[in-house]
């Protein structure tokens, strides 16, 4: 895998998650203040596109949607399901470094 693209897909995972992370600080403090709120499926896109990290952080660190089953058991599944990716991705990658 190039660099480049290795770059590239770091950048996005990082910029997916801090995403995340703002967007259940965002709507927390909209809670608080009883103002316009971030609909659940815009809360769980940027975890399902590889932010599942971000929202889960941000979920605890804002002390959000921690009551609802599917935020505290859905963005947890997801992460692992990512990591798992990412493990399967680095193996592909290794195998194909090893046969050239």
């Amino acid at each position: 895998m190039a660099p480049e693209l290795v770059q590239l897909v770091i950048l996005y995972l990082m910029a997916v998650n801090l995403a995340a992370f703002f967007l259940m600080g965002v709507d927390k403090r909209r809670a608080v203040g009883k103002k316009w709120r971030i609909s659940e499926k815009t809360l769980f896109l940027p975890a399902v596109l590889g932010g599942a990290l971000g929202g889960l952080l941000g979920m605890r660190f804002f002390h959000h949607k921690t009551r609802h089953w599917y935020f505290r058991w859905g963005f947890p599944l997801l992460l692992v399901v990512q990591l798992l990716l990412v493990v399967q991705l680095l193996l592909v990658v290794l195998a194909l470094r090893q046969a050239a």
